[in-house]
């Protein structure tokens, strides 16, 4: 049994948006419009364009675009399994492709696979696309998909899937395009997971990365870490259509007013993941447009339970508190946000549990949690960076609540270089950034389970754990939902995570770039925007 997932959205009717744009219509207005037409958040995310844009009828051929992210590092890389950060996720999308795609509706498509079957969900067959090209001219066969998924198992090569991975129990092949995945238990989500990034497949025997040989869209002519990528079309892609440009430059202008600048100065096509306090800096500039999407995105204060402060009683708890949440929304996002308890799984999953409501602003109660963890009064140190989004701003509001109770919060702004290898995970009080994840399975593997690589908080629990398998394996909906609604009260009450807001993603781009839509898989397009755009002549 092939493994589909129901087509239930035709398009967003763009005229009723954009009359609502022009008569002031809320956001959440605009959301409810959405979804009411089957899109927005139960289609993993929105797209809200500009009103009174020029759409081009059809692709055009050619052009050169230059796009720039907001953080970048030398320890950028074009090995997937390793990849971590939105410039590599974009770069390893243009090289690389996955045997599973998620659409902008989040349903599950198939790439370099044929088909996925199973019936139990248990043991599943692979079946690959035929006369696939790697850019050496190599033929895509079973060997690579065994190599690829094998590595992440290798704790030498440090997957960041790993412990996703690990339940890949059997990888074997049964000709020379078909593969045998057999699983350690159920989970009917497996061509859901291997539509994440890190699951790109590569060149059997591959352990060069200086330059990517991928069966991508583009083929890498320049990368330098920390610096930029230059790529060209591949003339022999596999797919019907696209890429339709020649070429595409990226890298990243960390300074938020800069990228904007050079948006609107046209060095530029694409500025990611604008500050929305940039984006009056765009009115009145015919020459570019917004494109906004919801889709589960956060900012978070990480807290380790395993160090002080965070293992003295109360003080998280009282961090809670100290969180207002409702001016992080408004003065920090202006509005471009979702107000949020502290649980990673958004509005825009089924499994959301709505019944979370977010915790009171009440410096007050924060502040005799402080005392009786005996912490009030003394130096805390918060780390932020540019390079977790919005992260220095939401300090600022924190450490201004905290003053006014007698709490010393002392935000340290560190650069973006380095901060994801040097702080993120490290330090004991510390802000990350977590983009989206089609499903509940992947964000607690990566996040909240006791051996997740990227447990920001240090969350470890042996109860969490055996949900997480069970809701893996149950194929009952009702049962697996009630197991996900219990998980995210436990991550809101007891992980050192608080995640005040859903953030909106904000990419500005020229007026002359078309094709971008909406994926839950966060911006650009669930960052495989480069495929699928194309610049007006």
């Amino acid at each position: 049994m092939t493994k589909k997932i129901p087509t239930n959205w035709t398009g967003r009717d763009d005229a009723m948006v954009e009359h609502a744009i022009r008569r002031g219509a809320s956001r959440r207005e605009l959301l409810k419009m959405m979804m009411a037409s089957g899109v927005g958040m139960a289609a993993g995310g929105s797209l809200l364009m500009s009103a009174g844009r020029a759409v081009a009828a059809s692709p055009v051929y050619g052009g050169h675009l230059k796009a720039a992210g907001w953080s970048s590092s030398t320890a950028d890389t074009l090995d997937p399994a390793k990849a971590s950060l939105s410039t590599d996720y974009v770069r390893c999308c243009a090289f690389y492709n996955r045997l599973t795609f998620l659409n902008e509706a989040g349903e599950v498509e198939m790439e370099l696979a044929d088909s996925i079957s199973t019936d139990d969900a248990v043991t599943w067959e692979v079946k690959l696309k035929k006369d696939v090209a790697f850019h050496d001219g190599h033929t895509l066969n079973a060997d690579d998909v065994i190599y690829s998924l094998n590595r992440h198992l290798d704790e030498a090569v440090g997957s960041k899937v790993n412990s996703i991975a690990k339940q890949m129990t059997e990888i074997s092949k049964l000709d020379d395009t078909t593969v045998k995945i057999v699983l350690a238990t159920a989970n009917a989500d497996l061509p859901t997971i291997l539509a994440l990034h890190h699951f790109m497949i590569i060149a059997e025997g591959t352990t060069d990365f200086a330059k990517a040989n991928g069966t991508g869209p583009f083929l890498c002519e320049v990368f330098e870490p920390g610096v930029k990528s230059i790529a060209a079309k591949n003339p022999n892609y596999f797919k019907s259509e696209g890429p339709y440009l020649d070429s595409f430059e990226f890298f990243a202008i960390t300074d938020n007013n800069a990228r904007v600048n050079a948006l609107l100065s046209g060095d530029i096509q694409v500025a990611a993941a604008v500050n929305p306090r940039s984006l009056r800096m765009l009115e009145g500039h015919d020459t570019v447009r917004t494109s906004v999407s919801t889709s589960g995105n956060y900012t978070d204060l990480n807290i380790r339970l395993d160090l002080s402060p965070g293992d003295k009683a109360g003080f998280i708890e009282g961090m809670k508190y100290l969180i207002n949440r409702e001016a992080i929304q408004k003065s920090v996002m202006r509005g471009f946000a979702e107000i949020a308890n502290d649980q990673p799984i958004s509005a825009a999953s089924r499994y959301h549990n709505p019944n979370l409501k977010p915790r009171d602003y009440d410096p007050e109660r924060a502040k005799s949690l402080f005392d009786k963890a005996g912490l009030l009064g003394q130096s805390i140190p918060v780390i932020a960076s540019e390079a977790a989004g919005s992260s220095v701003d939401m300090a600022v509001v924190v450490q201004q609540a905290g003053a006014e109770i007698g709490m010393n919060l002392d935000v340290q702004r560190m650069p973006s270089d380095g901060y994801w290898s040097n702080y993120w995970l490290k330090s004991p009080v510390h802000f990350g950034n977590i983009n989206p994840r089609p499903t509940p399975d992947i964000l607690f593997s990566l996040l909240y389970a006791s051996d997740a690589p990227w447990n920001e908080s240090q969350y470890k629990s042996e109860k969490f754990d055996k949900m997480m398998l069970e809701a893996r394996g149950a194929l009952d909906e009702t049962r697996r939902t009630e197991i996900y609604w219990e998980m995210q009260e436990m991550i809101a009450n007891d992980a050192g995570t608080v995640i005040p807001v859903y953030i909106s993603n904000v990419d500005a781009i020229s007026s002359k770039l078309h094709g971008l839509k909406s994926n839950p898989l966060g911006g650009m397009m669930g960052y495989v925007f480069a495929e699928h755009v194309w610049l007006e002549a």
